[in-house]
């Protein structure tokens, strides 16, 4: 990446910046590959901050299908985040993982998992657990609230046989064909997962991030208290791809010495350590064992640690500088926070980022944790918190004595509660996925590069005032 004009005297964040278009000989956005050189296996840079409202098992596995990867939050119990990689890990690959409901639910439950939206099913299950139907979640928007979800399956939804289609290619066909949006998939009779032709155009067009044995990869995060070597082996047992060592700030003693505890454990997985923002950190922490350092301290919505400490850097400046040093020493970054934008994402990857870290853009989608709810205006919405807010200080430490969490909450920071509002046109994580990737694949049309090491050599940037920013928005309405 080079700069148009005279190098910047000061900090810049990823508004302050733009990308200036140069000769290409690109001819497609599909001919462009995104895949980050990092290790991880994703095929995407797009990685799902490890925020309690935004990764989950269901959000993880559906950005791993896509090829991302999603980073599971330190704060569950380390037997329910290693199961949380097991079940990641049992999710189907090339279809989508049912929604299954008891059928004794009510309309009210389903709705609070998912909206009356075409291409989305519910698989009901008996108390005993067999198949008791299947219901097209279009059929919501029509029942009454307290309605039984096995009181409205009236018609048999078609089944895909997997051994009957050609992949993801011949399931769009065969609904077309069909005059379907949406299908059960079996196997040698047993469901293994559904099928909407929405879904079944992106299987055409994105690699999913496989392990060694074929199943989707997932990543985790481990605070730098406690017994961190036995968190890390127990995740690593579980069959985790990613460990993440995850600390505020990531440039400290505590860090540099769980880094060189966990690295000893040779896991053979990649090591994630941040947060950091300099050259030095990136150095101190490699030494340590860190292959790959998270980079951002307070650009992320959700957080107030620039407010409240004046701490932290504007996040392109950050990310520039500190990946320059790591490619120095064979490592790489991850872009954590900032970005609102697809642009925020190509000028992350432009400064060098391998991956960009996505927390809150990801919390108002279908796939987070969290149910959904809806405002007096009937706008659908999840809540969001910050990771050092009272809300996740008190899920982290809430089996403390009452004094210890009390000291705890009362130096907590970041917000506690916000709404996060679905995009009524892109409510699910892939539709922010196609959104996303639709910008950067063009982006690197622009710069005349065909992948990452292409577009950070390629890239020019230049600098603009708030109004060139401002410039470049649509307008809502006519002027």
């Amino acid at each position: 990446m080079r700069f148009l004009g005279p190098l910047p005297s000061h900090d810049l964040t990823y508004s302050d910046v733009f990308l200036v278009p140069s000769r290409s000989a690109v001819t497609s956005r599909l001919d462009v590959d995104l895949a980050p050189t990092d290790g991880t296996g994703a095929t995407l840079p797009l990685v799902a901050a490890n925020m309690n409202s935004v990764t989950g098992p269901r959000l993880a596995a559906t950005l791993a299908r896509r090829g991302g990867l999603g980073v599971l939050p330190q704060d569950l119990p380390l037997q329910e985040l290693a199961d949380a990689v097991r079940q990641v890990k049992s999710q189907p690959v090339v279809w989508d993982a049912p929604l299954e409901l008891s059928a004794d639910a009510t309309v009210a439950e389903a709705l609070r998992l998912t909206p009356a939206l075409p291409g989305h099913g519910i698989v009901l299950r008996d108390a005993d657990g067999s198949e008791a139907g299947c219901l097209l979640a279009t059929r919501l928007a029509h029942a009454l609230p307290d309605a039984r979800l096995g009181d409205l399956v009236h018609e048999t939804i078609t089944s895909i046989d997997a051994d009957d289609v050609d992949g993801p290619r011949g399931a769009f066909d065969v609904l077309v064909d069909a005059g379907l949006d949406f299908a059960l998939v079996r196997h040698h009779g047993h469901l293994v997962g559904t099928v909407s032709r929405k879904s079944a155009l992106r299987g055409t067009l994105y690699a999913p991030a496989l392990d060694g044995e074929g199943r989707l990869r997932v990543a985790a995060a481990v605070g730098i208290n406690g017994d961190t070597a036995a968190k890390a082996k127990a995740l690593a047992e579980a069959g985790v791809d990613v460990l993440v060592l995850d600390t505020a700030h990531g440039h400290q003693e505590g860090m540099l010495d769980a880094l060189r505890t966990v690295a000893a454990l040779r896991l053979g997985i990649p090591l994630v350590a941040g947060n950091i923002v300099t050259p030095d950190g990136v150095r101190d922490l490699v030494e340590a064992g860190a292959d790959i350092l998270k980079v951002g301290v307070g650009p992320g919505a959700m957080c107030t640690t620039r407010m409240m400490t004046a701490v932290g850097r504007p996040q392109f400046s950050a990310v520039l500088e500190t990946a320059q040093a790591a490619r120095e020493i064979g490592a790489s970054v991850w872009a954590d926070g900032g970005v609102r934008y697809p642009r925020d994402v190509a000028l992350a990857l432009a400064a060098g980022a391998s991956s960009v870290m996505i927390g809150s853009w990801f919390a108002g989608t279908l796939e987070a944790p969290g149910e959904l709810e809806t405002d007096d205006r009937g706008r659908l919405f999840k809540q969001s918190w910050g990771m050092a807010s009272t809300k996740a200080v008190h899920a982290r430490f809430g089996r403390m004595d009452a004094y210890e969490l009390a000291r705890k909450e009362l130096f907590a920071e970041g917000i506690s509660s916000s709404s996060i509002y679905l995009d009524p046109l892109r409510p699910s994580v892939e539709d922010l996925i196609d959104m996303i990737t639709a910008g950067v694949r063009s982006s690197f049309t622009y710069a005349g590069a065909n992948d990452l090491a292409a577009f950070r050599e390629r890239a020019v940037v230049g600098l603009q005032s708030a109004a060139g920013y401002e410039e470049g928005k649509a307008l809502p309405v006519s002027w």
